[in-house]
């Protein structure tokens, strides 16, 4: 889920009742409003001992879902707002991408506020970012951006912030010092995701321009993979198309994994060049299986685990997804219904779950506006 900004507003989502099973037993079904849910989340992250960390971006809320399977709110009331302080009193507003460091510390793009948030020891702070809008470096108070989107982080804490509404890359040190890092040439259209390699290259999801573009360390730009028009091409990377590429990541083969929005797929960009289609088929929808047999519905963040799992914020559905290097694609949370419970998700897989089959979807890119 993507924002062109200053075009986009949240819709409540409506869904008809669960109905009984095919056997009439109430007993077999598995309430949408006992189990754990989601609205719109956008990004997703992991840390060292498999906790998923997710950006509930309807919710304004900031979920965990530990290794053991029990969904949590980390942080924020669920109220719109930019107060600091305990996690339980503090507020965001569209908060979109998210990262965690090696010591825990959560770093949030807080895009309806625009800036980027830090959560240590159970204090909300912001690290940088004078919620208004602008594109100033400096300080962290003075420095501003237009809707951050993606974050990543180096092994120096340093955040990589893809400042969507800007058209730029911006990085904040861990002091919260704000710089430009690249696209005052004009090389970006709408960067909303952003990962880094081990060897300090950044790949960034030019969301408008339909390509993933590559950054380095001086800050200078180079095309990565995409031809520029909306396609679902694979092949080699130049001749390659994306429709509305959302978010990257990248695992320690140095592959790099695109959340393809509008195509609802999972794409995939080897060292070599080469793009592929992991999962997913093309079709809006829900279903979990193998490769091209599975769907999504508006992809959005997404982390890679050490093993080379790929975790997606299925954002239209309302759900978190995982995806086997084989391509084998299973929903880790989410009813698939908005909402906002916590527990324990196992529950999903014990009983039969009946949704409905005319949930009401949001779309939440809108057209350039010239």
């Amino acid at each position: 889920m993507t924002c062109i900004f200053a075009a986009c507003s949240k819709t409540a989502i409506s869904t008809a009742n669960i109905p009984l099973n095919s056997s009439g037993t109430a007993d077999s079904i598995a309430k949408v409003d006992t189990l754990p849910s989601f609205y719109s989340p956008t990004g997703v992250a992991l840390d060292g001992a498999g906790n998923i960390y997710v950006a509930d971006y309807g919710n304004d809320l900031i979920r965990k879902i530990t290794s053991a399977g029990i969904v949590s709110t980390v942080a924020g009331t669920g109220i719109p707002g930019s107060l600091n302080g305990a996690v339980a009193i503090a507020s965001f507003n569209q908060p979109k991408g998210i990262a965690v460091d090696a010591s825990g510390n959560i770093y949030i793009a807080d895009a309806g506020n625009n800036v980027i948030r830090k959560i240590t020891a159970g204090t909300v702070s912001t690290l940088a970012g004078s919620d208004s809008t602008g594109m100033a470096d400096g300080p962290p108070a003075t420095a501003t951006f237009f809707g951050p989107a993606g974050v990543t982080l180096d092994a120096a804490n340093n955040v990589y912030v893809a400042d969507a509404g800007n058209n730029l890359i911006r990085m904040v040190s861990p002091a919260g010092n704000v710089t430009t890092l690249a696209g005052l040439n004009g090389e970006f259209s709408n960067p909303t995701g952003v990962a880094i390699n081990s060897s300090g290259t950044l790949f960034v999801a030019n969301y408008l321009g339909n390509n993933i573009l590559q950054v380095n360390s001086a800050g200078v730009v180079n095309p990565f993979a995409g031809n520029g028009q909306p396609g679902s091409v694979n092949g080699p990377a130049a001749a390659a198309g994306f429709y509305f590429p959302n978010s990257v990541a990248t695992d320690g083969a140095g592959n790099v994994y695109v959340s393809d929005e509008v195509n609802n797929l999972i794409r995939k960009i080897t060292p070599g060049g080469t793009v592929s289609t992991l999962a997913g088929s093309g079709v809006a929808g829900a279903a979990d299986s193998t490769g091209t047999a599975a769907s999504f519905n508006g992809p959005a963040g997404l982390a890679v685990d050490a093993s080379g799992n790929v975790y997606v914020a299925d954002s239209n559905n309302n759900l978190i997804r995982k995806i086997t290097q084989a391509g084998v694609v299973t929903t880790i949370a989410g009813t698939g219904a908005a909402g906002a419970k916590n527990g324990m998700v196992l529950a999903r897989r014990k009983k039969v779950l009946v949704m409905a089959a005319n949930k009401q979807l949001n779309i939440w890119y809108k057209p350039k506006v010239n």
